[in-house]
C-alpha cells in the first residue's frame, strides 16, 4: 500500500517498487492511494510480475516536470515514469509530464515487454509517450493519451484498444520508429481520435524513421484530421518505406478521397495474433 498522507506502509512509489524482490515467479500488487506522487519513477529491468493499481485513473496522479531544454537534458532522461522491467501492469492512474512547452518532455518511457496499461491517463505536450525499445510489445487498453506534437513515438510493437488520443495543438499523432524487420509498430483499434478547442489540421503520423509503422483500425477519426491524413516528414524518400493504413475508419477526419497515396487503405484487418499472442 502507497499513500501520500502517510497511511500506508510506504509514502513515495518508487519505495515500494524498491521493496520488491528481484525476477519474481509470482505476481505482486502495489496499491497507489489517491494522491499526488512527484516522483521521477524508474521500475528496474530486474523488476516483473508487478501490478500497480490506483485507487482510481484522477485521483492518483504521477508526476514530474522535467523538459528536453533544462540543462540540456535532452529528450530522454524527461520521463516522469520509466519502465525497465517487463511484464509490469499499471491500470487506474495518471502518468503526467506537467512541464510548460518549452520543448520534448516524456511522461512514459517504456523499455520492456508485454506490458500492460488499462484504464490509465497520459498527459503531456510533446513526446508524451515514448516506446523506446525495439522488439518490445505494449497494450493499451481503454487509456486516454494527450498531447501536441509526436506524442506517442518510438520503435515499439504496441496496440491501442478503445482509447482516446487528443491532440492539443495542429501537429502529428504519432512518430514511429519501427525497424524494418519488424512486422508491426502501432495499431490503434476501436480508437476515438479528438482535439481541443480550434485545432483543425493534425496528421494521424510521420516516420520518424523510414519504415514507421502505423494503422489505425475500425477508429473514429475528428474532423480535425487533415485529408491528407499521412507526413513524409520533408522527405519523398519516406513516401517508398513507411507503411501506413487505415481500415473502416469513421468520422469527419476518415475521408479518403484527400489521402496522401502512398498509404494504405486497408481492404481487412491487419492480423495481431502472432504479435500479440502473449495477450
Amino acid at each position: 500500500m502507497v499513500a501520500a498522507d502517510g497511511s500506508g506502509k510506504y509514502r513515495t512509489i518508487q519505495e515500494a517498487v524498491e521493496s520488491i524482490r528481484a525476477f519474481m515467479d509470482y505476481t505482486v500488487t502495489v496499491y497507489i492511494k489517491n494522491g499526488t506522487y512527484k516522483e521521477k519513477l524508474v521500475i528496474p529491468s530486474w523488476v516483473k510480475n508487478v501490478q500497480l493499481l490506483g485507487e482510481s485513473a484522477e485521483g492518483t496522479v504521477i508526476t514530474y516536470a522535467d523538459h528536453a531544454n533544462i540543462n540540456k537534458m535532452g529528450t530522454f532522461r524527461t520521463y516522469t515514469v520509466k519502465v525497465e522491467g517487463s511484464d509490469i501492469t499499471f491500470r487506474n492512474l495518471t502518468i503526467e509530464n506537467n512541464a510548460p512547452r518549452l520543448g520534448q518532455a516524456v511522461a512514459l518511457h517504456t523499455e520492456g515487454d508485454r506490458l500492460r496499461f488499462v484504464g490509465c491517463r497520459f498527459l503531456g505536450n510533446q513526446d508524451t509517450v515514448y516506446t523506446g525499445a525495439e522488439r518490445t510489445r505494449l497494450y493499451f487498453s481503454g487509456c486516454y493519451i494527450e498531447g501536441t506534437t509526436d506524442f506517442i513515438f518510438g520503435p515499439s510493437t504496441a496496440l491501442f484498444d478503445f482509447c482516446v488520443i487528443h491532440s492539443k495543438s495542429n501537429s502529428y499523432v504519432t512518430a514511429a520508429s519501427t525497424p524494418r524487420e519488424v512486422e508491426l509498430g502501432y495499431v490503434f483499434r476501436n480508437c476515438k481520435l479528438t482535439a481541443a478547442p480550434g485545432v483543425d489540421k493534425v496528421y494521424l503520423g510521420r516516420p520518424w524513421r523510414p519504415y514507421a509503422s502505423t494503422f489505425f483500425l475500425n477508429c473514429e477519426l475528428g474532423g480535425h484530421i487533415c485529408p491528407a491524413g499521412w507526413d513524409n516528414w520533408r522527405d519523398v524518400r519516406n513516401e517508398r518505406t513507411a507503411r501506413y493504413g487505415e481500415y473502416r475508419c469513421s468520422g469527419a477526419g476518415a475521408r479518403t478521397d484527400g489521402r496522401v497515396k502512398w498509404a494504405k487503405q486497408l481492404s481487412q484487418e491487419v492480423d495481431l495474433k502472432d504479435a500479440f499472442s502473449w495477450l
